[in-house]
């Protein structure tokens, strides 16, 4: 139980302190990096917690997006590695006002709410894991598939926006009449 509340804490930190450093740097490819290893944390959080496929599949997804993510900031950005100085940060002042106020309702919502007893008796792992499936593949699977044509859909688009057009018609009149 110690040891599951130690890595626990040290997940926990570790994702908070990544995603501080999302915004403390002059890089997108940084920040790309800083953020990937946050949800990673955050993974690992749910494989602290002995939720063995929620954690596994919060790392894959996070891998997988943050390295398309990656992928698409090289391509389209003019310095994706931050040599230039930008500052990653707007409404300082605000943002830092709204990130201390939600902070302490996330605490006083955790301290002062009855969160009722601890479950005296909890299934294993692969009831669990089975429970969770059903839900998935039961009602909730046409909204996966909705958003991952979605997301394809995107990624097709947005590839066939970063390609540059090449009229050959013209080149094929102007070898032709030459």
């Amino acid at each position: 139980m110690y040891a599951q509340a130690f890595f626990v804490a040290v997940f926990g930190l570790a994702a908070i302190g990544f995603g501080v450093v999302v915004f403390r740097t002059s890089s997108m490819m940084r920040s790309a990096l800083a953020l990937l290893f946050s949800m990673t944390a955050v993974g690992c959080l749910f494989l602290a917690m002995q939720t063995e496929f929620l954690g596994v599949l919060q790392i894959m997804m996070m891998a997988t997006e943050m390295s398309i993510m990656a992928i698409f900031m090289v391509m389209f950005m003019m310095d994706p590695g931050g040599l230039g100085g930008m500052d990653m940060s707007h409404q300082k002042r605000f943002s830092i006002g709204a990130g201390v106020s939600a902070a302490v309702v996330a605490i006083a919502v955790a301290l002062l709410s009855d969160w009722g007893p601890a479950a005296e008796q909890v299934v294993d792992a692969e009831a669990q894991t089975r429970a969770l499936g059903m839900e998935l593949l039961g009602r909730s699977m046409m909204i996966f598939e909705t958003a991952g044509i979605t997301i394809l859909t995107a990624m097709i688009a947005a590839t066939a926006v970063a390609i540059p057009v090449q009229n050959l018609s013209s080149k094929d009149d102007k070898e032709a009449s030459e």
